[in-house]
């Protein structure tokens, strides 16, 4: 397991793909922290008209493929300088996918069940609530003590089946979470530095 002591939480805001339309959206924040026990605590908050969204009931916790064709929210985590990473999806219905990636876009669903994060959901009325806790002791390419690059990004379905897609920062081009220049946020293990956006 890596060992790390709390750090100050940075909260950073998500930007809609300027090539995709949201009229229910009006804002996401992402929240990210170490627990005292070494996990990494992710908090997205969604304002907006929850009415007019595509929200997943809840389920009983499992994992599942293919989150991202729905409302789902995302965490992609290096190590710094390192071609490899993880992918991971938190449904609202505390449904989550985890995928391992050697390098760009290559990669396979890993189906560990004890990688799965501890997930919950708030939903008032125009404000929908996400925690997800990701454990790091069975992701062996998150070396102990290095800094990590994250990125972190949305998918949200509307009425009709309309899809926005909100990120950290966007490349140039279609959406693309997986792009080296979307894992903006850096964290060492002491402290939360946001790369880009912080506020």
């Amino acid at each position: 397991m890596i060992t790390m002591t709390p750090s100050t939480p940075c909260t950073a805001v998500l930007t809609r793909h300027p090539g995709t339309y949201s009229q229910a959206v009006q804002g996401i924040e992402a929240r990210v922290r170490w627990t005292e026990d070494g996990a990494l605590a992710l908090a997205y908050t969604l304002d907006g008209d929850l009415t007019r969204l595509q929200i997943p009931p809840p389920r009983p916790p499992r994992r599942a493929d293919r989150l991202w064709q729905h409302t789902c929210f995302e965490a992609f985590i290096a190590v710094k300088g390192n071609s490899e990473y993880y992918e991971f999806n938190f449904a609202p219905s505390g449904e989550w996918a985890a995928y391992a990636f050697r390098r760009y876009r290559d990669g396979a669903p890993l189906v560990d069940e004890e990688l799965a994060p501890r997930i919950s959901v708030r939903n008032a009325e125009n404000r929908l609530e996400l925690n997800a806790i990701i454990r790091f002791d069975r992701l062996p390419a998150l070396q102990p003590a290095a800094p990590l690059r994250l990125a972190l990004s949305a998918v949200i379905e509307e009425d009709g089946g309309m899809l926005s897609y909100w990120a950290l920062t966007h490349p140039p081009g279609t959406p693309d979470f997986h792009h080296p220049d979307a894992f903006a946020l850096e964290i060492k293990t002491r402290d939360v530095v946001a790369v880009n956006n912080p506020t």
